[in-house]
């Protein structure tokens, strides 16, 4: 008499449990070597940051931050913050979703092309900036004439920050819709709903948590970024310093105390981005889970 089909799905399980399990000492070899490079090179740095800011009191952080040319870091850090990512936001979902719904030509150049600044230094991306919009670039001599400043201003700061966080928001978005594919925005379109309407009730819904996920990413990115903002701003204090740029120079000009308190701002920020990440990450299991048991694959009967 054959065994039920239950009884031979649950061996089935166990079989697969036991030969991908690994014996407990690896296990605790592998938890144990990641958690010891995490905190070497991730906690205890952090940590120290935040101990040498606050190691005289909380007066010379306020101090620190309090000081003008410390506020206008800040402020232009937040302005080329809200600039570029909106930006990226509006590319990232135009181009995820022309990559992810349709097939063109030169859509690997595409793919390409957001993966570009992964692979080219920041310094180099600034650079590529000065070249084009400095006074001795390409379009320099026009911008002059126009009385147009790009380069140690606000607009070079905006596109250098806007090149080096091009790919975070379209490759969070490119395999959560290529995982959707485009069977709801066939039944929506069928249904009668225009473009928009499909977007908006369809595609936009469902790749919400993978949005709101890569915002997050690139605006952590755009608030930290030094190397490409470093060249093209001029380091002009309190006019086109950001934060990161803020920090190096007090640190030069020995002033450890304040340059430690102006980075355990962004220590905070960054500690504040990564717990929105963990939540946004809890809550994309969450309703993975939930949707599992709404609608569960239904096993094959016997």
């Amino acid at each position: 008499m054959a065994a039920p089909a239950s009884t031979l799905a649950k061996a089935s399980r166990s079989a697969s449990r036991r030969a991908t399990e690994d014996p407990a000492w690896v296990r605790f070899s592998l938890i144990g070597i990641a958690l010891t490079f995490a905190s070497v090179f991730l906690l205890l740095p952090l940590a120290n940051v935040l101990v040498q800011a606050f190691s005289k009191g909380i007066r010379p952080v306020f101090e620190a931050l309090s000081h003008p040319d410390t506020q206008s870091a800040i402020r232009l850090t937040l302005a080329a913050a809200a600039i570029s990512v909106p930006v990226n936001l509006v590319f990232g979902l135009a181009a995820s979703w022309a990559i992810a719904k349709f097939d063109f030509r030169g859509k690997s150049f595409l793919i390409t092309l957001i993966d570009l600044p992964f692979s080219i230094s920041p310094v180099v991306s600034g650079l590529m900036f000065v070249l084009l919009f400095g006074s001795k670039g390409l379009y320099g001599s026009f911008l002059e004439q126009h009385d147009i400043k790009i380069i140690f201003a606000l607009p070079g700061i905006v596109l250098a920050t806007v090149f080096v966080t091009f790919p975070f928001v379209a490759r969070e978005l490119i395999p959560i819709m290529q995982a959707a594919g485009v069977e709801q925005e066939q039944a929506a379109l069928t249904l009668g709903a225009n473009g928009w309407q499909t977007f908006w009730h369809v595609t936009l819904p469902s790749v919400k948590w993978g949005l709101l996920y890569g915002v997050i990413l690139c605006n952590a990115r755009a608030m930290g970024e030094f190397g490409a903002v470093s060249i093209v701003s001029g380091h002009i204090t309190g006019v086109t310093d950001t934060i990161p740029l803020r920090v190096e120079k007090l640190y030069n000009e020995y002033n450890g105390q304040a340059a430690f308190a102006v980075a355990s701002l962004l220590a905070l920020l960054a500690i504040a981005t990564l717990g929105l990440k963990t939540f946004l990450e809890w809550k994309i299991e969450r309703d993975q889970a939930s949707a599992l048991k709404a609608d569960p694959d239904p096993a094959p009967k016997p």
